[in-house]
């Protein structure tokens, strides 16, 4: 699927799953709740010490990856079992965010993204929190790509470039 049709999967994950690797090569990975303000820069929150944090001061490479419209069924047409999904992955640079604006603004579009009703205790929040809080801004370094299985109402799985 197209690089659009990916960045939609990745924006409608209620999380995606950062993985990375540390300096010995172990694989770490997690699911966080990201928020994509541009064709190629997605934000995530943490606190100022941890695991994730350790690994990408030294590593900081990072695979992205969601799953929506995940449903098992049984194949229409031969009765197989099988999974019905859309997916997406993507590979970035992730940097600790030093500027507070910058930090602010990512902030506000998770915020916007995950709690849009209760934006009017968005400044409170960053008063009492700002400082306590580490932001991550991931850069893709080449377009996302996306997969999916999804059958139509005939029962025929639609393929590649088959949108309804």
């Amino acid at each position: 699927m197209s690089a659009e049709w990916a960045l939609e999967v990745l924006d409608k994950a209620p999380y995606i799953t950062v993985s990375m690797a540390d300096d010995e090569g172990m694989p770490y990975g997690l699911p966080l709740s990201l928020v994509r303000t541009d064709e190629k820069t997605f934000y995530f929150h943490c606190a100022l010490e941890g695991k994730k944090l350790d690994i990408l001061s030294h590593n900081p490479r990072v695979c992205l990856s969601a799953v929506t419209k995940c449903k098992p069924t049984v194949g229409p047409k031969d009765g197989s079992f099988t999974l019905e999904f859309k997916s997406a992955i993507a590979f970035g640079t992730a940097v600790i965010v030093e500027d507070d604006t910058e930090k602010i603004a990512a902030l506000r579009a998770i915020c916007e993204r995950f709690l849009p009703k209760h934006m009017d205790a968005f400044e409170a929040s960053i008063a009492r929190s700002l400082g306590r809080t580490a932001v991550v801004r991931i850069t893709l370094t080449e377009p996302p790509v996306g997969k999916r299985k999804q059958y139509d109402k005939q029962g025929e799985e639609m393929k590649y470039g088959r949108m309804e």
